[in-house]
């Protein structure tokens, strides 16, 4: 950097006239100028963004009349039509091509919803190189119109994809009607629009300061390579995010869906699709994971992955792109939200009733398939017998079944392998485990669809394998502390399991309020004061855990856009030198 006295002098040095461009400079520089520049002809402001309103759904409204008609249209086209074939999707290109998988609903698994095929090698190698041969074009786009794409989208799925997407998400991933409608309408919305007003203030961040004969300024470019996606089943919303925070940011995206969740991902490219999304941009690619993880991970322009799931997988996949390092034109980027072993936990002077009814929603919402999902709860044995009746009197209210009756508050879990899993603990807890008891529910069956009852256990011990694992399922385990021994009990929380996700501390005494925020700093990533530990809104409360929980990128918040760019730092100066050396070289 040039010091006050040389600034003066480099001043002083300024030529007064400057030698005219040649006729052949300047007929080249107006042709280049014509064949590269793009026009934005104004700093544009975004829509004022806000949360994506959630319709009730009570009898007798539209909505819940739209929908109930959109959940028939699909009955009666799987009745006239049988499953819905969809494609992978490469450059804009449908393709069917080896065997077919099906995608069963959980709650009647003899139906089947639609069905796919797994993408050959050579295809995801067609994905890779399309997408790559798409990014000039689309990473050059001003910002405005990649945005304007978003927010038709998210336009396009508040009016006119609503009820379809839902109806897909409700029949395809087992969730009722609320649930449905808090992922797949108003969530991933409130991605796409978010993101834009996130993406615009990034943008925005310039250096604060400039010479009078130099220019500092910031691009933010996105990676250089393609990013990886891979979506979980849980969330319609999640999928749309994995693929849309990159690409919003001038990224090209392989997006591999989760089986469990094809038909409500295909929907939503049929929406990017209608909203302006260039050809390549997102490729659409289900496929044996093994089979996409090797053909993107082994190929020298994989610039990031954008994952959820499990743990076990992320960290799988992470050695994979360590081991592959050396192929890399750069260190990929690498996000990840997992899993969680969230927990609720009561002080003695917590209002017992409120923290139960809370914990049934955190646990029971979404039969529990939620990584923010309570799975454990510390309760103080002054408030456990008020916790407890309120708990199974409660508990047994609740309506499972099919989530087209939409007074079915819980439906089955998501399939054969989820439900195997689940009921192998319960049977063990049944079968006399020498530590835990099933205080409510504990029944199940695959009859039908694979229905797990609510089921909450009690046990003695604060390591016992309910309380240490991840079930992914509803069943909540309770373990009765000591009240006295309310820190001790947060310490031994602390360090039950190797994940950071969620908690809730319930209490209304304020010091034990701040104790319990100060020994659960590092337990989890949205901690919840009096309230249950899921429902992170975007732009209210950013999402995203550590630990064994993944990268904490937040999702729905500028940490997560920054992830997908790098940005340049461009110093431009205005006056020539006209010596090398400083004044303070001067004898």
């Amino acid at each position: 950097m040039l010091r006050q006295g040389a600034i003066a002098a480099a001043r002083l040095a300024v030529p007064r006239l400057r030698a005219p461009l040649s006729l052949a400079t300047r007929s080249f520089s107006s042709s280049l100028r014509a064949a590269t520049a793009v026009p934005q002809l104004g700093h544009f402001k975004l829509p004022d963004v806000r949360n994506e309103p959630m319709l009730n759904y009570a009898p007798g409204s539209p909505e819940r009349a739209k929908l109930e008609q959109a959940i028939k249209e699909i009955r009666r086209d799987l009745a006239e039509k049988g499953p819905y074939r969809v494609p992978t999707i490469v450059n804009g290109e449908e393709f069917f091509e080896g065997d077919a998988q099906a995608q069963s609903m959980p709650f009647e698994h003899s139906t089947k919803l639609c069905t796919y095929h797994n993408s050959s090698a050579a295809t995801i190698r067609k994905a890779i190189d399309t997408a790559l041969a798409a990014k000039p074009a689309w990473e050059a786009m001003p910002f405005n119109d990649r945005a304007a794409i978003f927010l038709k989208a998210a336009d396009l799925l508040s009016v006119k994809y609503r009820y379809k997407l839902l109806a897909a998400t409700m029949l395809g991933q087992g969730k009722n009607v609320w649930q449905a409608e808090i992922d797949a309408a108003a969530e991933l919305a409130d991605f796409w629009r978010f993101n834009c007003q996130y993406a615009s203030d990034i943008y925005a961040q310039q250096p604060t300061k400039n010479s009078e004969l130099y220019w500092n300024r910031l691009e933010y470019r996105p990676l250089e390579g393609f990013v990886t996606a891979y979506s979980p089943f849980n969330f319609t919303a999640i999928g749309g995010n994995l693929v849309a925070a990159p690409a919003l940011m001038g990224n090209v995206v392989i997006w591999k869906p989760s089986p469990a969740s094809i038909y409500s991902n295909y929907v939503i490219m049929e929406i990017l699709k209608e909203a302006g999304l260039p050809d390549g941009v997102v490729q659409f690619v289900p496929g044996d994971a093994e089979l996409v993880t090797n053909e993107t991970f082994n190929h020298p322009d994989f610039a990031g992955l954008h994952f959820t799931g499990s743990t076990h997988v992320f960290k799988m996949l992470w050695q994979k792109i360590s081991n592959n390092l050396d192929i890399y034109k750069s260190y990929p980027r690498i996000v990840g939200e997992t899993g969680g072993k969230n927990m609720h936990f009561l002080h003695k002077s917590a209002d017992a009733r409120h923290a139960a009814l809370q914990t049934i929603r955190a646990g029971f919402e979404y039969q529990g398939q939620k990584c923010s999902a309570c799975s454990r709860v510390y309760v103080p044995d002054n408030l456990w017998d008020e916790f407890r009746e309120t708990i199974v009197t409660e508990v047994k209210k609740i309506k499972q079944g099919p989530v087209d009756d939409f007074t079915n508050f819980c439906g089955a879990v998501i399939n054969k392998p989820s439900y195997d899993k689940i009921t192998g603990y319960l049977k063990n807890i049944k079968n006399g485990d020498g530590v835990s008891s099933i205080l409510v529910g504990g029944n199940f069956s695959d009859a039908k669809g694979y229905f797990i009852e609510p089921t909450v256990v009690v046990t003695k011990d604060p390591h016992s394998k309910t309380m240490t694992d991840e079930l992914f399922g509803p069943v909540v385990t309770v373990y009765v502390y000591p009240a006295d021994k309310y820190e001790e009990t947060l310490e031994l929380a602390d360090k039950t399991t190797s994940y950071g996700l969620t908690a809730g501390i319930f209490a209304s005494d304020r010091y034990a309020l701040i104790a319990g925020a100060n020994k659960l700093r590092n337990a989890a990533g949205n901690f919840y004061l009096n309230d249950k530990c899921t429902g992170a809104i975007v732009g209210q409360q950013p999402f995203g855990g550590s630990r064994a929980s993944g990268t904490n990128d937040k999702a729905g918040s500028a940490l997560n856009l920054y992830r997908w760019i790098s940005p340049r730092t461009i110093k431009e100066s205005f006056v020539p030198i006209t010596a090398f050396d400083y004044p303070s070289n001067k004898q």
